[in-house]
């Protein structure tokens, strides 16, 4: 996974330091934000853009309502809910959810949260940040912050599909198998050429790729 961006709701000012010191020092995590409550909470979710959230249910609307309302408004970031003592929360509907019971382990929160994360972003909801825009594969467009909408081919999203969620350089070989399957007819050259306008559509200067890069025979994404 490339670096993920969380932000955590949660009214305990300790488990919330706590929480966000673990999280960070983990390589694949690069930011973390903190609300100390769901009104900070969903302003933060809805000015930015989040790989995950984690929400104490320790809230007075319940953890579970806060990530129902934020859904009815089109916030769609997985959630992980803390609950008290096993309290269960209805979740019903509420689509990349999971929960955890207090008191917990960090390894435990960890492992669900990347599990969460890879679910998500595998879902017809995934969004995605490449670079300076916001991905969103079911639909095959890459959105930029000022609101204009590329469009994608099947292809052109596949190969950032795949170069996302490998999170690593990926050979020419595997990319081709991976987007094309097993096809005699198809080359690298192939790959190359949609590699080529793919880059015309989403690279400053496309002569020197900043965002889809080219790394010892094969490719990757820059976060």
């Amino acid at each position: 996974m490339p670096g993920r961006r969380v932000l955590i709701i949660e009214n305990d000012a300790v488990v919330r330091r706590s929480l966000a010191e673990q999280i960070l020092a983990q390589e694949d995590f690069a930011t973390v934000d903190c609300a100390t409550d769901t009104v900070e909470g969903a302003a933060f979710a809805r000015a930015r853009r989040f790989d995950a959230m984690i929400v104490s249910a320790q809230m007075p609307e319940g953890a579970a309502a806060f990530a129902r309302g934020l859904r009815a408004e089109g916030v769609m970031w997985p959630v992980l809910l803390l609950t008290a003592d096993g309290a269960a929360e209805d979740t019903v509907g509420l689509g990349a959810v999971d929960a955890l019971s207090k008191p917990f382990r960090m390894g435990a929160l960890l492992n669900r949260l990347r599990a969460l994360i890879r679910v998500f972003e595998n879902s017809d909801d995934a969004v995605l940040t490449i670079g300076p825009y916001t991905f969103q594969p079911a639909s095959k467009h890459l959105v930029e912050d000022e609101g204009r909408i590329i469009r994608l081919t099947e292809k052109e999203a596949s190969i950032l599909k795949f170069l996302y969620r490998a999170g690593a350089m990926v050979t020419r070989e595997v990319l081709l198998h991976e987007v094309w399957g097993y096809n005699p007819a198809v080359t690298t050259h192939t790959l190359e050429t949609h590699v080529y306008r793919l880059r015309q559509k989403i690279e400053k200067d496309p002569s020197n790729a900043s965002i889809l890069v080219t790394d010892a025979g094969g490719y990757r994404l820059v976060p």
